[in-house]
């Protein structure tokens, strides 16, 4: 209200001056018909409402909507009701959604249709005539926004955060609005290509430990070293199956109580955390020392090199080499400590351990008793298949080729999705200059376009706008779909239905006419649309 009549008392061009920034304060030159405005001048935020917690509920029931927290558009929503009555900020589906403060600052969301509390904001754009609702979005992941939330994530002493007040200092580039919406669909388009390398990378990021685990087993199997074994004239009946027991010397676990011997350096204190899956090497990212007294219980348990340690309880199976003894370590009680009795099969036996062979006969060991871990009986018992040692080394060699082939494969392929994200971040960053190629300096600039808009507004008073909808894709229907065109004739459809639409009016999205035909018939096919005797299509489902 205080906003209202504060803008009523100023006259058109003064409003207009108000919402524009003055060349002075630009932090770069724009394109002609662009303008820098002030962000709080074009667009307002509403804060949502926490209702007590006595009125939530779990499950959705009649005259209950729910209220969205942040954490409902994460991967694990915890999902709450609230009475309708309590429902004071409220929702529609595809509304912008600012997280205000803590860990969730920063994010953006298209909002689900409910209520949603005081940790999100939604956005309200005054002048929908001017700016576009998905460039507005996009606006909101580029470095203006996400600049601005982290100055406010340090600038808060309590928890980080921001006021509506504060986007006073947010300045946003404005374009004419054909211009926004030509910026939008070669975001969207970029995006899309770089989305589908961003699936491949990850797909190799992401099956590393099981291209890891089938070297590994081919390794223990002997079919690794197939070849080497007929250029030497050996078979596999030279691998001989023994019991962990003769292959140890010295099988022992670490003591209780040495957390009274902790301090900032001395000894290592080898943990669980030390240790994991999938990888013989010891963590010593987390350390922590010890001060072991002359007479304390432990000295069995220091480790040598070559030492090979186990976890014994909880996540059984994590397995470490030891690989110097420059330094003076010890190992808790949740780790076993196996001396093999020769030192050369030391990391031989480490990896044979680590593979889904040995795993296996740990875990149904703990499986098979009525424990929570593994003894050191236990242990001893494991039988492990060993090879000559020349065939031994050659193993290991070969091992050491081929998951070093595949970690080098996941590090390009993590430099790919580090890639992609700051090209995501440069194109937007560009996008915001006007540097992508898609603006038409003959078009209206956005000043004469506001100051159009202003000076239609009534005079008294500064009336609400109605957001311009952004039509959203059903969730049941999007994983349906194969690219922009599919996705494009959609939304189309969406925003003329319950009409038909015509084909011409279909060819009229893009001038790939043939690309749009073939996206029309796959649609036809999934039974997505349907066409009527007309020729006119409309959406099935």
């Amino acid at each position: 209200m205080a906003r209202a009549k504060k803008e009523a008392a100023l006259t058109p061009e003064e409003r207009l001056q108000a919402a524009l920034v003055p060349d002075w304060e630009w932090p770069y030159k724009l394109p002609e018909n662009w303008c820098w405005t002030r962000h709080n001048s074009i667009m307002d935020i509403v804060g949502g409402a926490q209702p007590e917690k006595a009125f939530f509920i779990r499950e959705p029931k009649e005259g209950y909507v729910q209220l969205y927290q942040t954490r409902d558009y994460g991967e694990n929503p915890v999902p709450v009701y609230i009475p309708q009555k309590y429902a004071t900020k409220t929702t529609d589906e595809g509304d912008i959604l600012l997280a205000r403060y803590g860990g969730s600052l920063g994010k953006v969301f298209r909002a689900h249709k409910g209520a949603y509390n005081v940790a999100l904001a939604k956005v309200i754009i005054l002048y929908p005539e001017v700016v576009d609702d998905e460039f507005l979005y996009l606006y909101y992941y580029s470095h203006f926004y996400q600049d601005f939330c982290i100055k406010a994530g340090y600038g808060r002493s309590a928890q980080a955060g921001f006021n509506k007040s504060d986007l006073n200092e947010l300045l946003f580039p404005l374009p004419p609005l054909a211009e926004q919406q030509r910026i939008v669909d070669r975001i969207e388009s970029l995006f899309a290509k770089l989305d589908e390398a961003k699936e491949k990378a990850q797909a190799v990021v992401d099956s590393f430990e099981t291209r890891k685990a089938a070297i590994l087993h081919k390794a223990f199997t002997g079919e690794l070293t197939a070849k080497w074994r007929r250029t030497h004239g050996l078979s596999l009946d030279t691998w001989k199956e023994v019991a962990a027991d003769s292959l140890f010397e010295y099988v022992t676990s670490g003591s209780r109580g040495w957390a009274k011997y902790y301090d900032e350096s001395g000894a290592v204190f080898i943990r669980m955390g030390n240790l994991d899956h999938g990888t013989i090497e010891l963590d010593f990212s987390d350390i922590q020392h010890v001060k072991l007294p002359n007479k304390a219980e432990g000295q069995r348990s220091r480790i040598r090199k070559n030492d090979i340690l186990i976890s014994i309880t909880a996540d059984v199976g994590m397995v470490g080499l030891v690989r110097n003894d420059d330094f003076e370590g010890y190992i808790n009680q949740h780790i076993a400590l196996a001396r093999p009795v020769m030192s050369e099969s030391a990391e031989f036996i480490a990896w044979y351990l680590v593979s889904d062979i040995g795993l296996k006969q740990m875990q149904e060991k703990q499986r098979g008793a009525t424990k929570v871990g593994l003894s050191l009986n236990d242990i001893r018992a494991l039988q492990l298949k060993i090879p000559l040692i020349e065939e031994q080394n050659e193993i290991l060699k070969v091992i050491k080729m081929w998951i070093g082939k595949e970690q080098q494969s996941q590090e390009a392929a993590e430099a790919v999705l580090d890639q992609i994200d700051l090209m995501k971040k440069s194109i937007l960053a560009r996008a915001f200059r006007g540097e992508l190629g898609t603006n038409d300096p003959s078009e209206e600039s956005a000043v004469e376009l506001l100051r159009q808009v202003i000076e239609q507004e009534d005079g008294d008073v500064v009336r609400p706008k109605a957001k311009a909808k952004r039509i959203a894709i059903p969730a049941e229907i999007k994983p349906l779909l194969s690219g922009a065109n599919e996705e494009a004739i959609v939304k189309l459809l969406l925003k003329a239905a319950p009409q038909s639409v015509s084909t011409q009016t279909v060819m009229s999205i893009s001038k790939k006419k043939f690309e749009l035909m073939d996206a029309l018939r796959n649609l036809e096919k999934k039974q997505i649309v349907s066409k009527s005797d007309s020729g006119e299509y409309s959406l099935v489902r």
